[in-house]
């Protein structure tokens, strides 16, 4: 494997950034996850917008334009190899001091691509639905840490992890200060009922997949809506699933013990992968 740092790349075990950079110290930084199919990647300029829009945001200027930075991750997969992977990008504001002042990191931010393979659940979980749990953890409030930052500092998801995870589960819902359903810990769920798509309207991370699966929806003629709603409303859906960069489209069939549907995979959250996969086949930047 070849890491692009700023630039240049550097074998798997030569890269590496210094332990004064405060993407290391403070989670001070903004990735990407992104994926390639068939040497296609997948809604890159949307990917690369977000990116740079969070880093506007925390006020990191990345060395990069927008154009070089594509050059790079294009670049990056074909010194690599990769027909189909998942590109990690990662912007941190550089090398500082041990104080949080921004002001003292001097230099360039740094820029790393990262293109392996991702699995994020076992194959047998997209065939048969997963289950899942809601937990204690809830996200932090949008006037905090805004959920459209997609930051490095994931601890508020990762606690919520830990949480899914010591009670055997592989997801997790979490809800927002208000008692609303806002993701999960690294997706954006969806449920369906009388035929109708609904996704939480505030309290997550606008998510690329999730933005591919409603356009998918509407050309199929499938309402589809952003608006708040509860735990109640995921337990008598007809129909759950999530969906992510790295997850893709994966089925829900069990929430907090409460069975949804039938408690198997539906028919729309079927049709809806079917068309996913064919999308991601032919909608991209092509290397």
């Amino acid at each position: 494997m070849k890491v692009y740092i700023n630039g240049k790349f550097y074998s798997k075990d030569k890269a590496a950034v210094s332990v004064f950079d405060h993407g290391f110290l403070y989670g001070d930084g903004a990735f990407e996850g992104i994926r390639s199919y068939g040497r296609l990647v997948f809604r890159l300029d949307e990917h690369i917008t977000r990116l740079y829009e969070t880093c506007h945001t925390m006020m990191i200027t990345i060395p990069l334009s927008k154009k070089e930075m594509e050059k790079a991750i294009i670049a990056t997969l074909k010194e690599n190899k990769i027909d189909n992977g998942y590109i990690r990008v990662i912007v941190t504001r550089g090398v500082g001091d041990l104080g949080l002042d921004p002001r003292k990191c001097h230099g360039s931010p740094m820029v790393i691509i990262i293109a392996d393979k991702i699995t994020l659940y076992p194959a047998e979980l997209y065939k048969k639905g997963m289950e899942i749990i809601t937990v204690p953890t809830v996200k932090n409030h949008a006037e905090a840490l805004n959920p459209q930052l997609k930051s490095l500092n994931y601890l508020n998801n990762i606690l919520a992890k830990i949480e899914a995870n010591n009670s055997g589960y592989n997801e997790a819902i979490m809800l927002d200060g208000s008692g609303y359903v806002a993701e999960c810990t690294g997706d954006n769920i969806v449920i369906i009922k009388d035929g109708k798509l609904s996704t939480p309207s505030q309290g997550r991370l606008k998510g690329i997949t999730l933005a591919a699966v409603m356009d998918i929806a509407q050309k199929f003629k499938i309402p589809a809506e952003e608006r708040l709603f509860t735990r109640h409303e995921v337990y008598n859906a007809h129909e759950c699933f999530l969906t992510g960069t790295a997850a893709e489209i994966i089925p829900i069939v069990k929430v907090d013990g409460r069975v949804i549907g039938n408690g198997k995979p539906g028919t729309i959250t079927a049709k809806l992968i079917t068309a996913f996969h064919k999308v991601t086949h032919k909608d991209g930047v092509k290397y």
